[in-house]
């Protein structure tokens, strides 16, 4: 009797079959209706999910509507309501599954490499200093400074992360973040870390993001951290990039040197100009950040399309959700769909700040991972619960999660049996997802991912393309780049949807250092 209640648990409207019906004329109707938007793009807006596979959307579809008391399956998430969509290859060109630098350089740069490559061709190769000279390719971010555009990156890791490097550092390796993690080798064949490039290769308006501990001179103690060893600074030339930078913008700095909360009510002072990155590393989890302290995706997201949209040429912005990857990879499965979230809200921040007929704005993802969907659970079971054993269909009658691994640290067997979790919360933040291969870390996964468009020239990201194309079709929509064919034949939207920005004392503190 329970399992034929359970059986039956979705909503009583959809045992219905007009409510299918009038769901799919609904939905029919508004493709018929859609007209195309073949404006020139003033602005582009990316958000990458790393690591962001459609399994792992489809999870965090259902994770954001059980956060809201909801069954989850039909929730639909701000990505969702895109109305152009198509699927990326993902493989890079010596491997068949890849890493998020070759696949930013293919996503960015136009043009797909090798392996742990950043914003070089092919003919480079992993690790091999000498290989970079003459194979560098520039990335979009690049192209739409060069065209008097604003540009800006927000991530969650380290701004000298592999995806937001490759907009602007070119590198034989995604490894050498400072001077430090290079070998002698390399620095004597004449190649730069990649933090130092982020100074002197192009001129960014707004990085907001993490990598403190890579712009300063090693032993450099951390504001945040002074008791933190590993937060301290890296670098073995005694540069401090911060100062350096701040150096070349003294007019701007001494206007925008504030730090801001996620709160926005209070002033944290005048402070030391390296906390506008605002850790070390890479940023804290979505579930575990300090909501009075660090700043949410959304939160900066937002701030750096306020400062953005005051050029009038336009603007250009990446938006990583960087972590998302690295919840996968450490096989926790809730912080990286809690990241997705996040990152989904993130998005729907974008869209409010900014007007459909003059921005495009795409969501993607750089590679899968290893992430299974699997089993049989009933309409509304949690996305992180398990399933329990009945029938005859699990020969150990063992419960099992929905979510689970190819590969990674959740690796267990004991006495040649899989343990038995009736007695673990699957459900908490930290909790390792079984896998079938003992490895320690999880890898990524090789099917395309998807992205997803709309606003200008929209209906270019469609059907299955290689993810070097992306690069392209962004120019292209934008009139940056080599093809400019779409800027002579159409005007660019000028019905600028004007942003309210507010000038009360705690906003005009809450301005976060563009560095």
């Amino acid at each position: 009797m329970l399992l034929k209640s359970m059986c039956v648990s979705g909503p009583v409207e959809e045992e219905n079959p007009e409510f299918w019906r009038a769901q799919g004329a609904k939905a029919l109707q508004a493709a018929l209706n859609r007209k195309l938007n073949t404006n020139v793009a003033k602005n582009i807006m990316l958000f990458l999910g790393d690591g962001m596979g459609i399994t792992t959307i489809t999870a965090a579809r259902i994770l954001k509507g059980q956060m809201h008391n909801q069954s989850g399956e039909e929730t639909v998430m701000t990505m969702d309501t895109f109305p152009h969509a198509g699927l990326l290859k993902t493989y890079s060109v010596d491997f068949q599954i890849p890493d998020s630098s070759s696949t930013a350089t293919a996503y960015l740069c136009g043009v797909k490499t090798n392996l742990n490559t950043v914003g070089v061709n092919a003919a480079a190769r992993n690790g091999i200093c000498k290989t970079q000279k003459g194979n560098e390719v520039s990335s979009i971010l690049k192209w739409a400074k060069d065209a008097g555009k604003s540009v800006g990156i927000v991530t969650t890791t380290r701004v000298q992360h592999a995806t937001p490097a490759t907009t602007y550092a070119h590198s034989a390796s995604r490894k050498w973040y400072s001077d430090a993690d290079m070998p002698a080798s390399a620095k004597k064949e004449g190649c730069t870390d990649i933090a130092s490039q982020l100074l002197n290769n192009t001129d960014i308006d707004v990085i907001i993001g993490g990598g403190r501990k890579y712009m300063t001179p090693k032993g450099t103690w951390d504001p945040e951290y002074p008791r933190d060893l590993a937060s301290s600074g890296k670098r073995q030339d005694g540069r401090h990039l911060i100062s350096e930078w701040q150096k070349m913008k003294v007019g701007k700095v001494e206007r925008e040197k504030k730090l801001w909360n996620n709160k926005l009510t209070h002033n944290i002072g005048y402070i030391q100009p390296q906390n506008s990155l605002f850790e070390p590393g890479d940023l804290r989890f979505d579930l575990e950040r300090d909501p009075t302290m660090d700043p949410s995706i959304t939160e900066t997201t937002e701030k750096a399309i306020r400062i953005l949209s005051k050029n009038p040429k336009g603007f250009f912005l990446l938006v990583e959700g960087g972590r998302i990857d690295q919840g996968h990879h450490a096989s926790r499965a809730s912080m990286a769909l809690h990241e997705t979230v996040a990152f989904d809200n993130a998005v729907a921040k974008g869209l409010e700040l900014t007007n459909e007929e003059e921005t495009l704005t795409l969501v993607t993802a750089d590679h899968s991972h290893a992430f299974t969907f699997n089993g049989y659970p009933f309409r509304g079971q949690s996305i992180l619960g398990k399933q329990r054993p009945h029938r005859n269909n699990i020969l150990d009658m063992l419960p099992y999660t929905t979510l689970m691994y190819g590969n990674g640290p959740g690796y267990k067997v004991v006495d040649n049996k899989r343990p038995d979790i009736r007695q673990v919360d699957t459900k908490s933040k930290d909790y390792v997802q079984l896998s079938a291969v003992p490895l320690d870390t999880e890898t990524h996964g090789g099917e395309d991912v998807a992205v997803l468009a709309r606003g200008p020239m929209a209906h270019l990201f469609h059907g299955v393309q290689e993810q070097s194309y992306l690069a392209h079709a962004m120019a292209y929509a934008g009139c940056v780049g080599r093809d400019l064919r779409h800027c002579e034949s159409r005007p660019q939207h000028t019905n600028t949807k004007r942003i309210l920005i507010t000038t009360t004392d705690d906003d005009r503190n809450s301005v976060i250092i563009p560095l």
